[in-house]
């Protein structure tokens, strides 16, 4: 099958936005199961739980993150705090199947610009990678750490679109340093189903990762507190070695108020 270039899969994206925008409006957000993240927070007392499994897969290679667990409680209307460690399969040709706790990372968002949902919205998400053990290092499960992480969340009303950007930068620390770029646009089209486009450019200096993926997914509304996460997607570019690489995320996010007592029924 012929390969799919860069300048196509971003006439994609545009094409799968200009899509949304012909749907009835409603508000949609980045945050599991995308890559990129929004300014969003739970609100006081409040808490997201995402469970998830997290595939990436590359001819002769596959990464399983299962399960990928991600913490957030919200501290007034403005902050949060995350937690976030997957425990993660890995398998290659010809090699027995890896296991163990990859690198767990621990952060404060905090939106520093709220203009209401029609207007700007930013924040900043400071993050530590902690490191991993000796035998996750040497399997490649995980990488020594730490290694800190300043990335700025914006999102922005457009039409009838929402858009979250994202940028940040992974300060060398144990590891190596590393930039993205993220873009999500969607929106919701019913009141329980909500559809999103995403493209992604994940770039290390030295190491993988180095590609751009382009991906689609929603959330749907299963019923008080509970809502299906699910996302598929492919690179532009692949690794270097030229194999395209298949990422997928499967999950169920569980939303409580009064510190975990109640399920919130407004996400």
């Amino acid at each position: 099958m012929k390969s799919t270039t860069p300048k196509s899969f971003v006439l994609a994206f545009l094409c799968a936005a200009a899509w949304f925008a012909c749907a009835p409006a409603a508000h949609a957000q980045g945050g599991p199961p995308f890559l990129t993240n929004d300014p969003g927070t739970p609100g006081n007392a409040n808490w997201e739980i995402n469970l998830a499994s997290m595939q990436t897969v590359v001819r002769g290679a596959a990464s399983y993150q299962t399960p990928q667990i991600d913490l957030n409680l919200g501290l007034g209307e403005r902050i949060q705090l995350t937690y976030q460690v997957p425990y993660v399969l890995q398998s290659n040709d010809g090699q027995p199947l890896t296991r163990g706790w990859s690198n767990a990372y621990t952060g404060v968002k905090w939106r520093f610009l709220d203009q209401g949902s029609d207007g700007w919205q930013m924040s900043t998400f400071p993050q530590i990678e902690t490191g991993v053990s000796r035998f996750a290092q040497a399997t490649g499960i995980g990488s020594p750490g730490p290694r800190y992480l300043l990335p700025v969340e914006v999102t922005r009303k457009l039409g009838p679109l929402d858009v979250d950007f994202e940028a940040g930068y992974y300060f060398k620390g144990s590891g190596s340093r590393e930039r993205f770029f993220g873009l999500a646009a969607g929106r919701a089209l019913t009141s329980r189903l909500e559809l999103d486009a995403e493209l992604y450019d994940d770039r290390a200096y030295g190491v993988p990762p180095d590609f751009v993926v382009l991906d689609v997914g929603g959330r749907y509304k299963l019923g008080r507190g509970f809502i299906a996460l699910w996302m598929v997607g492919r690179s532009v570019n692949g690794f270097s070695n030229g194999q395209p690489v298949y990422m997928g995320y499967f999950g169920i996010q569980i939303l409580l108020s009064h510190y975990g007592r109640t399920l919130n029924s407004d996400p």
